[in-house]
C-alpha cells in the first residue's frame, strides 16, 4: 500500500496530539522538545514493495479473507473520520494559545480549555469508545487508541487545573505535559500498528 495514505488518515484526523505547554521560564530551553503528533510521522511513498502486492496464485479463501479485512478496516477508518471534527476543534483551539504558559496568557488558556478544548476532546473520546469492530486485530489497535486518547484528555484536564487560579501551578502543568507525552507514545504505536496491519492486507 502507499504508506502516506494510512498515515494521512491517522495523523490528519486523530491523535493529533498535544501541544506541550512548557512554563514560560523554560520555553527557550525546552524549544527543542516541542512536537505535535503529526510531525513525527514522515514516510517515503515513492514506491510499493513487492511484498505488498497480492499474488494471483493465492487460494480463493485467502483472497476472500483479505477482501473482508479491507472492508472492516475501511469501516473502522470511516468511523474515525466521522468524529474527527471534535478532535480537530480541540487541538486547533489549544494550539492557538501558543507553546508556553505564563501569567499573561493564563486566563485565555483557562477559557479555551474550559469552553472548547476539553468539551470537544471529551466528545471525541466518548464517541471513539462507541466504535466497534468484529476484527480482532482492529479491536486490539482500537483498545490502545482509546487508552492513548483518554490519557491525552487527562493531560488537558491537568492543564486546566494548572491555570485555574490567579497563579499558574507549574507543578501540575508539568504533570499534564507528562500525560500528553505518554499519550503521544501510545498513539505513535497505534499508527505503527495500523500501518503494519494495512500493509499486511494490502489496503490502499
Amino acid at each position: 500500500m502507499k504508506k502516506s495514505s494510512i498515515i494521512t488518515l491517522m495523523t490528519s484526523f486523530i491523535l493529533l496530539g498535544g501541544v506541550l505547554l512548557f512554563p514560560a521560564p523554560q520555553a527557550n530551553a525546552s524549544k527543542g522538545e516541542f512536537s505535535t503528533y503529526w510531525e513525527q510521522d514522515e514516510f517515503d511513498d515513492e514506491y510499493q514493495s513487492e511484498g505488498d502486492l497480492i499474488d494471483d496464485t493465492e487460494e480463493p479463501e485467502a483472497e476472500d479473507e483479505f477482501i473482508q479485512e479491507k472492508a472492516e478496516l475501511k469501516q473502522y477508518l470511516d468511523q474515525i473520520f466521522a468524529i474527527g471534527s471534535y478532535e480537530s476543534k480541540a487541538i486547533d483551539s489549544l494550539s492557538s494559545v501558543g507553546g508556553t504558559v505564563s501569567s499573561a496568557n493564563r486566563k485565555s488558556m483557562f477559557l479555551k480549555l474550559t469552553n472548547t478544548v476539553i468539551p470537544n476532546y471529551t466528545k471525541f473520546v466518548s464517541k471513539a469508545k462507541l466504535i466497534q469492530s468484529n476484527n480482532p486485530e482492529i479491536k486490539k489497535i482500537h483498545t490502545s487508541f482509546i487508552k492513548g486518547t483518554y490519557m491525552q484528555l487527562e493531560g488537558y484536564m491537568l492543564y486546566k487545573q494548572a491555570v485555574s487560579k490567579n497563579k499558574v501551578n507549574y507543578t501540575i502543568l508539568q504533570q499534564g505535559n507528562a500525560k500528553v507525552k505518554a499519550a503521544d507514545v501510545i498513539l505513535d504505536q497505534v499508527t505503527d500498528s495500523l500501518l503494519a496491519y494495512a500493509d499486511k492486507i494490502g489496503y490502499e
